[in-house]
Protein backbone atom coordinates (compact mmCIF):
# COMPACT_ATOMS: atom_id res chain seq x y z
CA UNK A 1 0.00 0.00 0.00
CA UNK A 2 1.43 3.38 -1.02
CA UNK A 3 2.33 5.68 1.85
CA UNK A 4 2.84 9.40 2.29
CA UNK A 5 6.12 11.01 3.37
CA UNK A 6 6.43 13.98 5.72
CA UNK A 7 9.85 15.57 6.11
CA UNK A 8 10.43 18.19 8.80
CA UNK A 9 13.44 20.50 9.07
CA UNK A 10 15.88 17.93 7.69
CA UNK A 11 19.61 18.67 7.67
CA UNK A 12 21.98 16.22 5.97
CA UNK A 13 25.66 16.10 6.90
CA UNK A 14 28.73 14.35 5.56
CA UNK A 15 31.09 14.62 8.47
CA UNK A 16 31.11 18.32 9.40
CA UNK A 17 29.87 19.44 5.97
CA UNK A 18 26.22 20.48 5.83
CA UNK A 19 25.09 19.28 2.39
CA UNK A 20 21.33 19.94 2.61
CA UNK A 21 19.70 22.34 5.06
CA UNK A 22 16.26 22.77 6.56
CA UNK A 23 14.06 20.78 4.18
CA UNK A 24 10.40 20.53 5.10
CA UNK A 25 8.14 18.88 2.53
CA UNK A 26 5.01 16.71 2.41
CA UNK A 27 4.98 14.05 -0.31
CA UNK A 28 1.48 12.66 -0.93
CA UNK A 29 0.75 8.97 -1.44
CA UNK A 30 0.00 7.56 -4.90
CA UNK A 31 1.50 10.55 -6.68
CA UNK A 32 4.66 11.48 -8.55
CA UNK A 33 6.81 14.21 -6.97
CA UNK A 34 9.70 15.57 -9.06
CA UNK A 35 12.83 17.18 -7.60
CA UNK A 36 14.40 19.73 -9.94
CA UNK A 37 17.28 22.18 -9.60
CA UNK A 38 20.89 22.77 -10.71
CA UNK A 39 23.61 20.16 -10.32
CA UNK A 40 25.06 19.99 -6.82
CA UNK A 41 22.05 21.47 -5.04
CA UNK A 42 21.32 18.34 -2.99
CA UNK A 43 18.43 16.75 -4.90
CA UNK A 44 19.94 13.28 -5.08
CA UNK A 45 21.39 13.54 -1.57
CA UNK A 46 17.95 14.38 -0.21
CA UNK A 47 16.34 11.61 -2.28
CA UNK A 48 18.77 9.05 -0.85
CA UNK A 49 18.02 10.23 2.68
CA UNK A 50 14.42 9.12 2.19
CA UNK A 51 15.49 5.47 2.38
CA UNK A 52 18.76 6.00 4.25
CA UNK A 53 20.90 5.07 1.24
CA UNK A 54 23.16 8.06 1.92
CA UNK A 55 24.31 6.27 5.09
CA UNK A 56 26.52 3.95 3.04
CA UNK A 57 28.92 6.93 2.88
CA UNK A 58 31.09 7.14 5.97
CA UNK A 59 30.23 10.03 8.28
CA UNK A 60 26.76 10.66 6.86
CA UNK A 61 24.07 11.70 9.33
CA UNK A 62 20.85 13.66 9.51
CA UNK A 63 19.02 15.98 11.87
CA UNK A 64 15.26 16.38 11.65
CA UNK A 65 12.48 13.91 10.89
CA UNK A 66 11.37 11.74 7.99
CA UNK A 67 7.98 10.19 8.69
CA UNK A 68 6.30 7.51 6.56
CA UNK A 69 2.63 7.49 7.53
CA UNK A 70 3.76 8.77 10.93
CA UNK A 71 6.58 6.23 11.37
CA UNK A 72 10.01 7.81 11.99
CA UNK A 73 12.55 6.33 9.56
CA UNK A 74 15.42 7.47 11.77
CA UNK A 75 14.08 6.11 15.04
CA UNK A 76 16.69 4.17 17.03
CA UNK A 77 14.76 0.91 16.63
CA UNK A 78 14.33 1.25 12.86
CA UNK A 79 16.48 -1.18 10.85
CA UNK A 80 17.85 0.51 7.68
CA UNK A 81 17.46 -2.80 5.81
CA UNK A 82 13.73 -2.76 6.54
CA UNK A 83 13.57 0.88 5.45
CA UNK A 84 15.13 0.02 2.08
CA UNK A 85 12.73 -2.89 1.68
CA UNK A 86 9.81 -0.54 2.21
CA UNK A 87 11.28 2.22 0.03
CA UNK A 88 12.78 0.95 -3.22
CA UNK A 89 15.36 2.76 -5.36
CA UNK A 90 16.06 2.94 -9.10
CA UNK A 91 19.38 4.52 -10.03
CA UNK A 92 20.56 6.79 -12.81
CA UNK A 93 22.17 4.05 -14.90
CA UNK A 94 20.60 0.61 -15.32
CA UNK A 95 22.45 -1.80 -13.04
CA UNK A 96 21.20 -5.37 -13.46
CA UNK A 97 23.48 -7.94 -11.88
CA UNK A 98 25.60 -8.96 -14.90
CA UNK A 99 26.11 -12.62 -13.99
CA UNK A 100 22.44 -13.22 -13.16
CA UNK A 101 19.65 -14.22 -15.52
CA UNK A 102 16.65 -11.97 -16.09
CA UNK A 103 14.69 -14.31 -13.81
CA UNK A 104 17.24 -14.18 -10.99
CA UNK A 105 17.66 -10.41 -11.30
CA UNK A 106 13.98 -9.95 -10.51
CA UNK A 107 14.27 -12.23 -7.48
CA UNK A 108 17.52 -10.71 -6.17
CA UNK A 109 15.74 -8.68 -3.50
CA UNK A 110 13.86 -11.72 -2.26
CA UNK A 111 17.11 -13.69 -2.00
CA UNK A 112 18.85 -10.87 -0.16
CA UNK A 113 16.01 -11.01 2.34
CA UNK A 114 16.80 -14.74 2.78
CA UNK A 115 13.26 -15.60 1.79
CA UNK A 116 12.71 -19.21 0.77
CA UNK A 117 10.02 -19.78 -1.82
CA UNK A 118 8.54 -22.57 -3.85
CA UNK A 119 9.28 -22.50 -7.57
CA UNK A 120 5.65 -21.65 -8.32
CA UNK A 121 5.79 -18.67 -5.95
CA UNK A 122 9.02 -17.44 -7.53
CA UNK A 123 7.49 -17.78 -10.98
CA UNK A 124 4.46 -15.73 -9.89
CA UNK A 125 6.65 -12.95 -8.44
CA UNK A 126 8.80 -12.78 -11.57
CA UNK A 127 5.81 -12.61 -13.91
CA UNK A 128 3.92 -10.10 -11.76
CA UNK A 129 6.96 -7.82 -11.40
CA UNK A 130 7.90 -7.95 -15.08
CA UNK A 131 4.29 -7.28 -16.09
CA UNK A 132 4.16 -4.30 -13.73
CA UNK A 133 7.39 -3.00 -15.29
CA UNK A 134 6.00 -3.44 -18.80
CA UNK A 135 8.67 -5.96 -19.72
CA UNK A 136 7.02 -9.38 -19.52
CA UNK A 137 5.95 -9.65 -23.17
CA UNK A 138 9.48 -8.80 -24.34
CA UNK A 139 11.40 -11.27 -22.15
CA UNK A 140 9.04 -14.10 -21.17
CA UNK A 141 10.70 -16.51 -23.60
CA UNK A 142 14.28 -15.72 -22.51
CA UNK A 143 14.13 -15.48 -18.73
CA UNK A 144 17.23 -17.65 -18.36
CA UNK A 145 19.40 -15.27 -20.39
CA UNK A 146 21.61 -12.64 -18.70
CA UNK A 147 19.91 -9.37 -17.79
CA UNK A 148 22.96 -7.53 -19.10
CA UNK A 149 22.04 -8.68 -22.62
CA UNK A 150 18.96 -6.46 -22.72
CA UNK A 151 18.87 -2.98 -24.25
CA UNK A 152 19.41 0.03 -21.98
CA UNK A 153 15.70 0.79 -21.70
CA UNK A 154 14.88 -2.85 -21.02
CA UNK A 155 17.61 -3.04 -18.38
CA UNK A 156 16.12 -0.04 -16.59
CA UNK A 157 12.68 -1.65 -16.62
CA UNK A 158 14.30 -4.83 -15.31
CA UNK A 159 15.74 -2.77 -12.43
CA UNK A 160 12.26 -1.36 -11.78
CA UNK A 161 10.87 -4.92 -11.75
CA UNK A 162 13.61 -5.91 -9.28
CA UNK A 163 12.74 -2.94 -7.05
CA UNK A 164 8.99 -3.63 -6.97
CA UNK A 165 9.33 -7.42 -6.58
CA UNK A 166 9.67 -6.98 -2.80
CA UNK A 167 6.45 -4.92 -2.80
CA UNK A 168 7.70 -1.58 -1.47
CA UNK A 169 5.31 1.24 -0.64
CA UNK A 170 7.48 4.00 -2.10
CA UNK A 171 9.71 4.07 -5.18
CA UNK A 172 12.60 6.53 -5.49
CA UNK A 173 14.05 7.23 -8.94
CA UNK A 174 17.34 9.11 -9.37
CA UNK A 175 17.36 10.42 -12.97
CA UNK A 176 16.09 7.07 -14.30
CA UNK A 177 16.03 8.19 -17.95
CA UNK A 178 19.24 10.22 -18.21
CA UNK A 179 21.17 7.38 -19.89
CA UNK A 180 18.32 6.32 -22.21
CA UNK A 181 17.30 7.18 -25.76
CA UNK A 182 14.06 9.14 -26.39
CA UNK A 183 11.97 6.05 -27.18
CA UNK A 184 13.08 4.22 -24.03
CA UNK A 185 12.54 7.42 -22.03
CA UNK A 186 8.95 7.62 -23.27
CA UNK A 187 8.34 3.99 -22.25
CA UNK A 188 9.68 4.66 -18.73
CA UNK A 189 7.56 7.80 -18.42
CA UNK A 190 4.42 5.87 -19.41
CA UNK A 191 5.38 3.23 -16.84
CA UNK A 192 5.73 5.87 -14.11
CA UNK A 193 2.17 7.03 -14.84
CA UNK A 194 0.93 3.45 -14.42
CA UNK A 195 2.95 2.71 -11.28
CA UNK A 196 1.67 5.71 -9.33
CA UNK A 197 -1.68 3.90 -8.96
CA UNK A 198 0.16 1.50 -6.61
CA UNK A 199 3.19 3.41 -5.34
CA UNK A 200 4.29 6.79 -4.08
CA UNK A 201 6.98 7.86 -6.56
CA UNK A 202 9.71 10.46 -6.08
CA UNK A 203 11.91 11.28 -9.08
CA UNK A 204 15.00 13.45 -9.54
CA UNK A 205 15.29 14.87 -13.05
CA UNK A 206 17.20 17.57 -14.92
CA UNK A 207 14.68 17.35 -17.76
CA UNK A 208 12.06 20.04 -17.26
CA UNK A 209 9.80 18.61 -19.96
CA UNK A 210 9.93 15.26 -18.19
CA UNK A 211 9.07 16.81 -14.83
CA UNK A 212 6.12 18.59 -16.46
CA UNK A 213 4.93 15.38 -18.14
CA UNK A 214 5.17 12.85 -15.32
CA UNK A 215 4.84 14.65 -11.99
CA UNK A 216 1.89 15.82 -9.92
CA UNK A 217 4.06 17.85 -7.54
CA UNK A 218 7.39 19.58 -8.18
CA UNK A 219 10.01 20.72 -5.67
CA UNK A 220 12.75 23.15 -6.69
CA UNK A 221 16.11 22.92 -4.91
CA UNK A 222 18.93 25.47 -5.14
CA UNK A 223 22.07 26.63 -3.35
CA UNK A 224 23.28 30.14 -2.72
CA UNK A 225 26.92 29.53 -3.63
CA UNK A 226 29.84 27.12 -3.87
CA UNK A 227 30.30 25.25 -0.59
CA UNK A 228 26.86 26.28 0.66
CA UNK A 229 24.17 23.72 1.55
CA UNK A 230 21.34 22.92 -0.82
CA UNK A 231 17.90 24.13 0.18
CA UNK A 232 14.32 23.51 -0.87
CA UNK A 233 13.14 26.80 -2.39
CA UNK A 234 9.52 25.96 -3.12
CA UNK A 235 7.16 23.05 -3.74
CA UNK A 236 3.69 22.89 -5.21
CA UNK A 237 1.48 21.45 -7.91
CA UNK A 238 3.54 20.95 -11.05
CA UNK A 239 1.34 23.10 -13.24
CA UNK A 240 1.64 25.95 -10.73
CA UNK A 241 5.42 25.66 -10.33
CA UNK A 242 5.89 25.77 -14.10
CA UNK A 243 3.32 28.47 -14.90
CA UNK A 244 3.36 30.69 -11.82
CA UNK A 245 6.32 30.02 -9.47
CA UNK A 246 6.47 32.14 -6.34
CA UNK A 247 10.26 32.46 -6.09
CA UNK A 248 12.27 34.37 -8.76
CA UNK A 249 15.03 31.74 -8.60
CA UNK A 250 12.55 29.02 -9.55
CA UNK A 251 11.25 31.07 -12.47
CA UNK A 252 14.76 31.87 -13.70
CA UNK A 253 15.84 28.21 -13.53
CA UNK A 254 12.79 26.88 -15.37
CA UNK A 255 12.95 29.54 -18.07
CA UNK A 256 16.66 28.88 -18.52
CA UNK A 257 16.12 25.14 -18.90
CA UNK A 258 13.22 25.52 -21.31
CA UNK A 259 15.09 28.19 -23.25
Amino acid sequence: MAKSIDVSDLNIYYGDFLAVEGVTIPIPAKSVTAFIGPSGCGKSTFLRSLNRMHEVIRGARVEGKVLIDGQDLYASDMDPVNVRRMIGMVFQRPNPFPTMSIYDNVLAGQKLNSKRMKKSESDDIVERSLRSAGLWAEVKDRLARPGSGLSGGQQQRLCIARAISVEPEILLMDEPCSALDPISTSVIEDLIHELKAQYTIVIVTHNMQQAARVSDETAFFNLSGVGKPGRLIEVGRTETIFSNPQDPATEAYIQGRFG
